[in-house]
Protein backbone atom coordinates (compact mmCIF):
# COMPACT_ATOMS: atom_id res chain seq x y z
CA UNK A 1 0.00 0.00 0.00
CA UNK A 2 1.29 3.43 -0.97
CA UNK A 3 1.84 5.91 1.84
CA UNK A 4 1.61 9.68 1.51
CA UNK A 5 4.82 11.70 1.49
CA UNK A 6 3.76 14.57 3.76
CA UNK A 7 6.02 17.18 2.20
CA UNK A 8 5.86 16.28 -1.50
CA UNK A 9 3.88 18.29 -4.07
CA UNK A 10 3.06 16.95 -7.55
CA UNK A 11 2.75 19.77 -10.10
CA UNK A 12 0.75 18.95 -13.25
CA UNK A 13 0.76 21.48 -16.10
CA UNK A 14 1.47 21.31 -19.82
CA UNK A 15 3.22 24.71 -19.63
CA UNK A 16 6.88 24.06 -18.76
CA UNK A 17 7.44 27.62 -17.50
CA UNK A 18 4.55 27.28 -15.04
CA UNK A 19 5.85 23.93 -13.78
CA UNK A 20 9.34 25.27 -13.15
CA UNK A 21 8.14 28.54 -11.60
CA UNK A 22 6.00 26.64 -9.12
CA UNK A 23 8.75 24.11 -8.46
CA UNK A 24 11.24 26.89 -7.68
CA UNK A 25 8.86 28.51 -5.19
CA UNK A 26 7.95 25.26 -3.45
CA UNK A 27 11.51 23.92 -3.26
CA UNK A 28 12.66 27.23 -1.78
CA UNK A 29 10.01 26.73 0.91
CA UNK A 30 11.32 23.28 1.83
CA UNK A 31 8.94 21.03 -0.12
CA UNK A 32 9.86 18.07 -2.30
CA UNK A 33 8.56 18.51 -5.83
CA UNK A 34 7.74 16.17 -8.69
CA UNK A 35 6.33 17.31 -12.02
CA UNK A 36 4.13 15.96 -14.81
CA UNK A 37 3.28 17.49 -18.19
CA UNK A 38 -0.22 15.98 -18.40
CA UNK A 39 -2.76 13.85 -16.58
CA UNK A 40 -1.42 10.53 -17.82
CA UNK A 41 2.09 11.29 -16.56
CA UNK A 42 0.58 12.36 -13.25
CA UNK A 43 -1.26 9.04 -12.81
CA UNK A 44 1.95 7.12 -13.50
CA UNK A 45 3.72 9.21 -10.85
CA UNK A 46 0.91 8.52 -8.38
CA UNK A 47 1.31 4.77 -8.90
CA UNK A 48 4.93 5.07 -7.77
CA UNK A 49 4.47 7.36 -4.76
CA UNK A 50 1.69 9.49 -3.30
CA UNK A 51 2.40 13.18 -2.67
CA UNK A 52 0.70 15.25 0.00
CA UNK A 53 -0.87 17.50 -2.64
CA UNK A 54 -1.60 17.36 -6.35
CA UNK A 55 -1.53 20.84 -7.91
CA UNK A 56 -3.07 20.61 -11.37
CA UNK A 57 -3.96 22.90 -14.23
CA UNK A 58 -7.52 22.36 -15.47
CA UNK A 59 -7.08 22.92 -19.21
CA UNK A 60 -4.58 20.40 -20.61
CA UNK A 61 -4.42 18.22 -23.74
CA UNK A 62 -4.88 14.44 -23.68
CA UNK A 63 -6.35 14.26 -20.15
CA UNK A 64 -7.77 17.46 -18.71
CA UNK A 65 -7.29 18.54 -15.12
CA UNK A 66 -11.04 18.17 -14.61
CA UNK A 67 -10.79 14.46 -15.35
CA UNK A 68 -7.49 14.00 -13.51
CA UNK A 69 -8.70 15.52 -10.24
CA UNK A 70 -11.84 13.39 -10.34
CA UNK A 71 -9.74 10.23 -10.82
CA UNK A 72 -7.41 11.26 -7.98
CA UNK A 73 -10.34 11.73 -5.62
CA UNK A 74 -11.79 8.30 -6.45
CA UNK A 75 -8.52 6.36 -6.36
CA UNK A 76 -6.43 8.34 -3.88
CA UNK A 77 -8.80 10.03 -1.38
CA UNK A 78 -5.92 10.53 1.07
CA UNK A 79 -4.32 13.09 -1.30
CA UNK A 80 -5.37 16.75 -1.23
CA UNK A 81 -5.81 18.54 -4.56
CA UNK A 82 -5.57 22.14 -5.74
CA UNK A 83 -6.98 23.18 -9.13
CA UNK A 84 -5.38 26.05 -11.02
CA UNK A 85 -6.32 27.87 -14.20
CA UNK A 86 -5.93 31.18 -15.97
CA UNK A 87 -9.43 30.90 -17.43
CA UNK A 88 -11.27 31.61 -14.16
CA UNK A 89 -10.70 34.53 -11.80
CA UNK A 90 -12.11 32.89 -8.66
CA UNK A 91 -13.06 29.46 -7.35
CA UNK A 92 -16.73 30.42 -7.60
CA UNK A 93 -16.36 30.73 -11.39
CA UNK A 94 -15.05 27.18 -11.77
CA UNK A 95 -17.71 24.84 -13.25
CA UNK A 96 -19.62 22.59 -10.87
CA UNK A 97 -18.31 19.10 -10.38
CA UNK A 98 -14.65 20.10 -10.14
CA UNK A 99 -13.14 18.03 -7.33
CA UNK A 100 -10.62 20.20 -5.48
CA UNK A 101 -9.80 21.39 -1.98
CA UNK A 102 -8.70 24.82 -3.20
CA UNK A 103 -8.29 26.88 -6.37
CA UNK A 104 -6.17 29.77 -7.53
CA UNK A 105 -5.99 31.69 -10.77
CA UNK A 106 -2.72 31.90 -12.64
CA UNK A 107 -1.16 35.33 -12.83
CA UNK A 108 -2.84 36.86 -9.78
CA UNK A 109 -2.16 37.01 -6.03
CA UNK A 110 0.87 36.57 -3.83
CA UNK A 111 3.20 33.66 -3.01
CA UNK A 112 2.73 34.01 0.75
CA UNK A 113 -0.98 33.25 0.63
CA UNK A 114 -0.36 30.35 -1.75
CA UNK A 115 2.19 28.77 0.59
CA UNK A 116 -0.11 29.30 3.58
CA UNK A 117 -2.82 27.27 1.84
CA UNK A 118 -0.33 24.49 1.02
CA UNK A 119 0.68 24.29 4.68
CA UNK A 120 -2.94 24.35 5.85
CA UNK A 121 -3.92 21.46 3.56
CA UNK A 122 -1.00 19.36 4.76
CA UNK A 123 -1.74 20.10 8.43
CA UNK A 124 -5.37 19.05 8.04
CA UNK A 125 -4.78 16.14 5.66
CA UNK A 126 -6.12 13.43 7.99
CA UNK A 127 -9.46 15.20 8.45
CA UNK A 128 -9.74 15.92 4.74
CA UNK A 129 -9.03 12.29 3.84
CA UNK A 130 -12.10 11.20 5.81
CA UNK A 131 -14.25 13.78 4.03
CA UNK A 132 -12.87 12.78 0.63
CA UNK A 133 -13.89 9.14 1.15
CA UNK A 134 -17.50 10.25 1.62
CA UNK A 135 -17.56 12.16 -1.67
CA UNK A 136 -18.87 10.74 -4.91
CA UNK A 137 -16.66 12.08 -7.69
CA UNK A 138 -18.25 12.23 -11.15
CA UNK A 139 -16.51 10.94 -14.26
CA UNK A 140 -15.34 13.66 -16.64
CA UNK A 141 -15.59 12.43 -20.22
CA UNK A 142 -14.64 14.04 -23.56
CA UNK A 143 -16.96 14.40 -26.51
CA UNK A 144 -16.48 11.46 -28.87
CA UNK A 145 -18.16 12.84 -32.01
CA UNK A 146 -21.36 11.79 -33.79
CA UNK A 147 -22.83 8.42 -34.69
CA UNK A 148 -23.99 7.33 -38.17
CA UNK A 149 -27.23 9.25 -37.67
CA UNK A 150 -25.46 12.48 -36.76
CA UNK A 151 -26.34 12.28 -33.06
CA UNK A 152 -23.55 13.34 -30.66
CA UNK A 153 -22.35 10.59 -28.33
CA UNK A 154 -19.88 9.92 -25.52
CA UNK A 155 -18.30 6.71 -24.20
CA UNK A 156 -18.74 6.10 -20.47
CA UNK A 157 -16.74 3.70 -18.31
CA UNK A 158 -18.63 2.36 -15.30
CA UNK A 159 -16.83 3.16 -12.04
CA UNK A 160 -18.04 -0.16 -10.60
CA UNK A 161 -17.69 -2.91 -13.23
CA UNK A 162 -15.21 -0.88 -15.37
CA UNK A 163 -16.96 -1.77 -18.63
CA UNK A 164 -17.38 0.94 -21.28
CA UNK A 165 -20.52 1.73 -23.26
CA UNK A 166 -21.68 4.49 -25.67
CA UNK A 167 -24.35 7.01 -24.74
CA UNK A 168 -26.17 9.37 -27.09
CA UNK A 169 -26.19 12.98 -25.91
CA UNK A 170 -29.19 14.92 -27.16
CA UNK A 171 -28.57 17.98 -24.95
CA UNK A 172 -25.10 18.86 -23.68
CA UNK A 173 -25.49 20.35 -20.22
CA UNK A 174 -21.78 21.03 -19.75
CA UNK A 175 -21.93 22.41 -16.22
CA UNK A 176 -24.22 19.81 -14.66
CA UNK A 177 -23.49 16.42 -13.13
CA UNK A 178 -25.61 13.88 -15.00
CA UNK A 179 -26.49 10.26 -14.26
CA UNK A 180 -27.19 7.18 -16.33
CA UNK A 181 -27.56 3.48 -15.47
CA UNK A 182 -24.71 1.20 -16.50
CA UNK A 183 -25.56 -1.10 -19.40
CA UNK A 184 -23.84 -4.07 -17.70
CA UNK A 185 -24.43 -3.79 -13.94
CA UNK A 186 -26.82 -2.15 -11.44
CA UNK A 187 -24.47 0.82 -10.86
CA UNK A 188 -25.46 4.38 -11.73
CA UNK A 189 -22.67 6.35 -13.42
CA UNK A 190 -22.36 10.04 -12.52
CA UNK A 191 -20.63 12.03 -15.25
CA UNK A 192 -19.90 15.47 -16.69
CA UNK A 193 -19.03 16.20 -20.32
CA UNK A 194 -15.51 17.64 -20.40
CA UNK A 195 -15.55 20.97 -22.22
CA UNK A 196 -12.04 22.07 -21.16
CA UNK A 197 -10.58 22.15 -24.67
CA UNK A 198 -13.11 24.83 -25.61
CA UNK A 199 -11.99 27.04 -22.70
CA UNK A 200 -9.04 29.28 -23.53
CA UNK A 201 -6.70 30.32 -20.75
CA UNK A 202 -5.32 33.87 -21.10
CA UNK A 203 -1.60 34.27 -21.66
CA UNK A 204 -0.10 35.96 -18.61
CA UNK A 205 2.98 35.71 -16.38
CA UNK A 206 2.58 33.23 -13.54
CA UNK A 207 2.32 34.47 -9.98
CA UNK A 208 0.74 32.28 -7.28
CA UNK A 209 -2.31 33.83 -5.68
CA UNK A 210 -4.37 33.13 -2.63
CA UNK A 211 -6.30 29.96 -3.44
CA UNK A 212 -10.06 30.01 -3.04
CA UNK A 213 -11.95 27.05 -1.69
CA UNK A 214 -13.89 25.04 -4.25
CA UNK A 215 -17.26 23.50 -3.51
CA UNK A 216 -16.68 19.77 -3.73
CA UNK A 217 -20.22 18.67 -3.06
Amino acid sequence: MLTVSRHEILIVDDDVSVRHSLAFLLKASGYEVTMAANGFEALLALKRRLPAIVLSDLNMPEMSGFELLSVVRRRFPQVSVIAMSGAYETGDAVPGGVIADAFYAKGRGNPGAFLHTIADLIQNSAKQALEHKRESAPVWIPRNGKDSHGTPYVVLTCTDCLRSFPLNVVVEDLHKIQETPCMFCPNTVRYIIDFSRSVASPQSPFEPEEPARVNTR
